[in-house]
């Protein structure tokens, strides 16, 4: 006897009637769709990444209090602090970083371990192994004072929570890859309190390619990491200076941002040189790597004896440089060491970010500039606050190789617009610059290599066969109409397949063919699939080209495609999503895009 789904009496019947007829109103009342569906993740991932954020801060704060008994910043620590206890402290942190990281080469994943390496040319998985680890070695180096930022663990941890959310729900790997990137997004967005710029992050240096297929996942994940953030540390803006009003700036003094502009595009690549090159030269001395990594620590608590401001990633130190009152002799000194000291982290092998100490390099060289303009011309840079503004987007620019990234982040720090026009000028003149050295941007060994791979993939000849995801909801056409309901209540696709007892393909059951069925409880209790199926639904073919199924979307109206056997058996073998066949095509044309790799810096 079949069971009375839409009767009072039945037991649970008339709660699943008015579950369909729920998702009925929905999906006509607010037209839900696959696209739609990514939006929702990519906020829960923003969400994801803001928590994941909180909790690495925390825990870099009671690391900090273990090592040094203090609950201050890493500069008034330093300061503090005895002359060989600025050697041993990040010495011993180093030491348990490099302890940690030696771990990976044990626990191989064949997951990518880097976000970048899962975006632009995995599928989308990121080892959850490899992230803890670089997080928690990365929570040593900068709880002890390692010259380098944190947003480089928090983008990874992020990146790798939206991979195991993805991975949750059997996403295709073309949308895991977006998942991950929106990960990364809400990373940065997390850390600089900066939505706009998180998304362009990402678009700008690791997509190349700002398209609404992905930027606006990317938008949306940035603001709920944001919002999210905000709410557990506060809404002030990062770095929240007093600077004039633009007329007060003057047009005559737009010359002198351009030149600041000119100088960071020189400065960038010899930066960069100096990062690589201390790079190689501590992986020649064949030390182990934990003690690279502790000798790294005590080299920079060397120079934090000399200038405590070299230690940590610089956040108090670029406040104070942007208050203003600092000497240009000292500023020099500083700038030098900051060099140095990130130099140290880096190439000693700790992991983090150079973002953060790449901001403070940019703040005191725009800060030197505007004190000696001042003592060439005292009628110019009147605000050397907001030089130190438009240097930070400078060097970040020719850094980065991304300008409107670094534009709007610089923007977003300070959230004072009036030093837009000068921040573009000086953003521009300094990526232009950098380019004519042939600068590889800081990021790029790890997205030029890569999206070539991904390219000569052939994803541009790519097939259905590689987005299809394998066994689609469906019923078969004895399927009486109770079971039809409860899968439609379970699901969310607005189309059921139909398959005959040999699993060939006849068609589909579309939500609204039993719509008029749910107010007539006796009349759908002898109903089948047989009898609600329709036989013209559109099919394709695995092999397929991308092409291909663009032009049968064309002809169809829903959000997905069955995908059917080549042989005259028709048997169905996965279906392929619209919202995954725009994001492959938005891969295929950012690759086609892409300029040819450019030559070691």
């Amino acid at each position: 006897m079949k069971t009375r789904l839409f009767k009072e009496q039945g037991p649970g019947a008339g709660l699943i009637g008015r579950l369909l007829r729920l998702r009925f109103w929905i999906a006509e009342a607010l037209h839900l769709g696959e696209q739609q569906t990514i939006l929702v993740v990519a906020a829960l991932i923003g969400l994801l990444g803001a928590l994941a954020a909180h909790a690495f801060r925390v825990a870099s704060e009671f690391i900090h209090w273990a090592l040094t008994g203090q609950h201050t910043g890493h500069v008034e620590s330093f300061a503090r602090l005895a002359w060989w206890q600025c050697l041993l402290v990040p010495a011993a942190g180093g030491l348990c970083a490099g302890v940690i990281l030696s771990l990976r080469s044990k626990w191989r994943s064949p997951k990518a371990g880097d976000y970048m390496e899962a975006i632009v040319l995995g599928d989308g998985r990121v080892s959850f192994r490899s992230s803890l680890i670089q997080s928690a070695s990365a929570l040593f180096s900068i709880s002890s004072g390692a010259s380098i930022g944190r947003e480089g663990p928090l983008v990874q941890l992020s990146a790798m929570l939206a991979s195991l959310f993805g991975l949750g729900k059997n996403t295709p790997a073309v949308r895991l890859r977006l998942y991950v990137a929106c990960g990364a997004a809400a990373g940065i967005a997390s850390v600089y309190n900066a939505p706009i710029a998180g998304a362009l992050f990402v678009s700008e240096i690791i997509l190349q390619s700002i398209a609404m297929e992905t930027f606006g996942p990317l938008v949306l994940a940035s603001m709920t990491a944001t919002l999210t953030s905000r709410h557990l540390t506060g809404n002030n803006p990062l770095y929240s200076v007093a600077l004039p009003q633009f007329s007060e700036i003057g047009w005559s003094e737009l010359g002198a941002y351009a030149a600041l502009g000119l100088i960071a595009g020189v400065a960038a690549p010899m930066f960069l040189r100096i990062l690589r090159l201390t790079r190689t030269g501590f992986q020649k001395t064949r030390i182990p790597l934990p003690l690279r990594l502790a000798l790294g620590g005590a080299l920079v608590g060397a120079l934090a004896i000399l200038h405590p401001e070299v230690g940590g990633n610089g956040y108090s130190v670029i406040v104070s440089i942007l208050r203003g009152n600092w000497m240009v002799q000292t500023l020099l000194f500083i700038l030098l060491f900051k060099v140095a000291a990130t130099a140290i982290s880096f190439g000693s092998g700790a992991v983090g970010g150079v973002f953060t100490p790449t901001l403070f390099v940019g703040v005191s060289l725009g800060s030197v500039f505007a004190l000696g303009l001042q003592a060439l011309w005292p009628t110019f840079a009147a605000y050397p606050a907001a030089y130190g503004l438009v240097g930070m987007g400078a060097l970040l620019s020719a850094t980065t190789q991304a300008p409107l990234m670094a534009i709007i982040l610089a923007f977003e720090l300070s959230l004072n617009y009036d030093i837009i026009l000068p921040l573009m000028a000086a953003c521009v003149l300094a990526y232009y610059t950098a380019k004519t050295f042939s600068i590889r941007g800081v990021y790029a060994s790890a997205t030029e290599s890569t999206a070539n791979l991904s390219y000569e993939r052939g994803l541009a000849s790519g097939h259905v066969a590689q987005l299809m995801k394998p066994n689609p909801p469906h019923v078969t056409l004895v399927s009486p109409f109770s079971e039809i309901v409860r899968i439609f209540v379970a699901q969310r696709f607005n189309s059921l397949y139909v398959l005959d007892s040999r699993k060939r393909f006849c068609g589909a059951v579309s939500m609204h063919d039993v719509k008029e069925f749910l107010h007539a409880p006796d009349l759908s209790e002898t109903i089948i699939a047989s009898d609600l199926v329709r036989n013209d639904f559109p099919t394709i073919r695995p092999d397929a080209s991308f092409a291909q199924a663009l032009e049968s979307f064309s002809h169809h109206t829903g959000e997905r495609l069955p995908v059917v056997s080549n042989d005259e058996h028709h048997q169905l073998l996965g279906s392929i999503s619209k919202a995954d066949l725009m994001l492959a095509l938005v891969n295929i044309r950012q690759r086609r895009s892409d300029p040819p790799p450019q030559p070691a810096a």
